[in-house]
């Protein structure tokens, strides 16, 4: 007859069991807090690498100088020939001070240069006066007009920096599409489309739509120059040089007059740009109080470069 404890533990086997099952359970636990332990310290070594990285990220973005300008404004400023075509010229380079184009004033085109902010009123009622004029005189090939784009004004735009973001807008268009940049400058001034001071301006989109509606394509990379305002570096080192250095290129003993229109800035300093629109013909100020109107004047000054160019002329033939 088979015993009745057949298949049931002793007493030991019993207390056998229970310690090996404890000496299991905590392995286990052992294993368990390890695993936890190594994910708690990659964890934490990843968010150290991560904000190690952010802090580097800011710090490169903050101390790096300012990056190279748009190809064809090493100036600071786009140039505008015959056929209202965009000079070309290589970029300025990553911390090069902006120099003045070479330009022979003894001989014709004339050489305009139109200093400019996008939200300034004064410029805008400047276009709605002369723009139509400056633009025929440049396609005809009477004058080379520069337009140097300014950013002083972006303290009126509650906080969105329109005027660094619209000029930043025609450095991307010149770069990438010059044949419209004239068209998008104009565009920019006209009173269907610069915002008052006060507000926010456009938006990213809409200043796209604005680059659109004066014939650019909307690629991928204008939209990134756009979106990133590529170019804004640039922008507010353009109003630095003019404000501080002073303005490049003044013909010899010329003086910027001041804010009144009517006194001269010491001629032993730099020549500063106290105001916007500045407009400089053949390197000196053009004043409206003092010159009167500039059609009139840019003929004036036209007249007498073809009075001594057949003077020139007889001479020769004598």
């Amino acid at each position: 007859m088979a015993s009745e404890n057949t298949g049931r533990l002793t007493k030991n086997e019993r207390r056998t069991q229970a310690r090996e099952q404890a000496r299991k359970a905590r392995e286990q636990e052992k294993k368990r807090e390890k695993r936890n332990r190594l994910f708690l310290q990659g964890g934490i070594v990843i968010g150290v690498l991560a904000i190690l990285g952010i802090v580097a990220l800011v710090l490169t973005q903050t101390m790096k100088p300012a990056g190279p300008g748009p190809e064809n404004m090493a100036s600071g400023g786009v140039v505008f020939s015959k056929d209202l075509k965009v000079v070309e010229g290589p970029a300025l380079e990553s911390g090069a001070e902006r120099q003045a184009r070479t330009v022979n004033r003894d001989e014709l085109p004339l050489d305009v240069t139109v200093y400019a902010d996008y939200m300034c009123p004064a410029c805008g009622a400047f276009e709605q006066q002369y723009g139509t004029m400056l633009e025929n005189y440049v396609g005809a090939g009477d004058i080379e007009l520069e337009i140097y784009p300014l950013n002083f004004l972006d303290g009126a735009s509650l906080g969105s920096k329109y005027s660094t973001r619209a000029a930043n807008l025609l450095a991307c268009v010149v770069e990438e599409q010059p044949d419209v940049a004239f068209s998008l400058h104009t565009r920019l001034l006209s009173p269907e489309v610069q915002p008052k001071e006060g507000t926010t301006g456009l938006s990213d989109e809409q200043l796209l739509e604005e680059a659109k509606a004066a014939g650019a394509e909307v690629t991928p990379e204008l939209r990134s120059c756009v979106s990133d305002v590529t170019f804004g570096s640039f922008i507010s080192a353009n109003y630095k040089s003019a404000s501080e250095t002073g303005i490049k290129g003044l013909a010899e003993g010329a003086l910027m007059l001041s804010s009144d229109g009517a006194t001269p800035q010491p001629a032993d300093g730099p020549q500063r740009l106290v105001s916007t629109p500045t407009v400089i013909v053949n390197g000196q100020q053009w004043n409206q109080a003092r010159d009167g109107d500039l059609e009139s004047y840019l003929l004036k000054v036209k007249g007498e470069y073809e009075q001594a160019q057949e003077k020139s002329d007889a001479k020769k033939s004598e």
